[in-house]
């Protein structure tokens, strides 16, 4: 359990620190997509720092478990808040985007919670 629980939050910190990156980055595309989503541009720098300090909160919880399974259950919220937020824009051909990151924070803090 604990190589499982390792290998997954390693892999959910890494993965949603790419995601936060291009967030950072800024591309027209997201941009685009968020304003199609009702998302004003002002928010995704704050979003973005949402997402890195739940990774790094899950990194964290390597050493403090407490504080890696808040991490997990936050960036689960913010991914359902993602998931949400793309249905109320009935932009369904977009679910799948934040699902991978959902589902390596869904795995992260069950992971964490049975460790």
């Amino acid at each position: 359990m604990h190589t499982a629980y390792l290998t997954v939050t390693i892999v959910a910190a890494v993965v949603i620190f790419g995601a936060t990156v291009v967030d950072i980055v800024n591309p027209e595309w997201v941009r685009g997509n968020m304003r199609s989503y009702g998302v004003p541009d002002w928010a995704l720098m704050p979003l973005a720092a949402i997402k890195a300090a739940g990774a790094l909160g899950l990194l964290a919880g390597l050493v403090f478990p407490a504080l890696g399974l808040a991490a997990a259950v936050g960036l689960v919220l913010y991914f359902v808040g993602a998931v949400i937020t793309i249905v109320r824009a009935r932009w369904y051909a977009h679910l799948p985007y934040p699902m991978p990151c959902l589902v390596l924070a869904s795995a992260a803090a069950c992971l964490v919670a049975f460790a």
